[in-house]
């Protein structure tokens, strides 16, 4: 085994300290958020692009209906939802990034930043009144799946996903209800 193993071997008790830690830091932040709808989407939609303004739209939305909205830490959709919101006042949104992202979102009224990803997602469920998802790409499509693996196996409360853009699921939905929905 080289040193570079060893080293990583070494550390990983104490591993579980920093992950403690950031689970209790963001929990603290998250939990003062109130009602919340979470919204996925691709980082990479620029704000010439439909789907941008559906997502500003959908902000605005939130924000009347009086829920903070959860995003990840990027531009495109995360962006969109959250400058909307921020046109109105008093309005709670919450941006969930990870460490090596250069660039927060600027309009984001908090920023926690994660180093483990499976925290990030925890704190994108844990928190949230329902899901949006806007199409995107293996990101939006990972954390899909995991919101929807712990709705079908009771592990949060069903509440309401919402799939943005039918031409984008059609595909995978008509696979699903063909392969999956079979009656028992």
């Amino acid at each position: 085994m080289n040193s570079t193993n060893l080293d990583f071997t070494s550390q990983d008790p104490w591993r579980i300290f920093r992950i403690m830690a950031e689970f209790v830091d963001s929990f603290e932040e998250m939990s003062k958020i109130g009602p919340a709808i979470t919204v996925f989407g691709s980082a990479r939609t620029p704000p010439t692009d439909p789907w941008y303004e559906k997502a500003e739209r959908l902000g605005q939305l939130i924000a009347h209906m009086g829920y903070s909205a959860i995003t990840g830490g990027g531009p495109g959709i995360m962006e969109a939802v959250n400058k909307a919101r921020r046109k109105r006042a008093g309005c709670r949104w919450v941006e969930h990034s990870v460490a090596e992202r250069a660039e927060p979102n600027p309009f984001a009224n908090r920023q926690l930043n994660f180093h483990y990803f499976f925290i990030r997602k925890v704190c994108f469920v844990k928190y949230a009144h329902g899901f949006v998802l806007f199409p995107g790409g293996y990101g939006t499509l990972d954390e899909f799946f995991e919101a929807i693996t712990l709705i079908q196996t009771n592990r949060i409360d069903r509440f309401p996903v919402v799939l943005i853009g039918t031409d984008y699921w059609k595909g995978w939905w008509t696979g699903w209800m063909n392969g999956c929905a079979a009656p028992d």
